[in-house]
């Protein structure tokens, strides 16, 4: 159960995010990853925006576009990911400054 994507991002839509994230004092952003059945004229089956409220989308705002992609490798069997609750890593998780994203 894998699949491996891989996802294009414009220079100067980073510098939109972060530019929007720093007026904001957001710490980070939420994407969402659409995949799609069909290809396009490109050969992308992937497309990636910023991931909206239930208010956003039942106002059915536009939602801003960061980047396409394709699926270029796949077991054929994908699930959908349970979030399992766990207490001991909820406690010991902390925010680091250290990482690149």
């Amino acid at each position: 159960m894998s699949v491996l994507s891989e996802l294009y991002i414009k220079t100067e839509t980073l510098n939109q995010i972060l530019k929007t994230l720093e007026s904001k004092g957001e710490k980070g952003i939420s994407l969402t990853i659409s995949i799609s059945d069909e290809t396009n004229n490109f050969g992308q089956n992937l497309s990636s925006y910023v991931s909206q409220s239930k208010e956003e989308r039942e106002e059915k705002k536009k939602r801003f576009y960061v980047g396409n992609g394709k699926v270029f490798w796949t077991d054929g069997t994908i699930k959908i990911a349970e979030k399992v609750e766990n207490k001991s890593a909820i406690n010991s998780s902390t925010d680091s400054d250290d990482l690149p994203f």
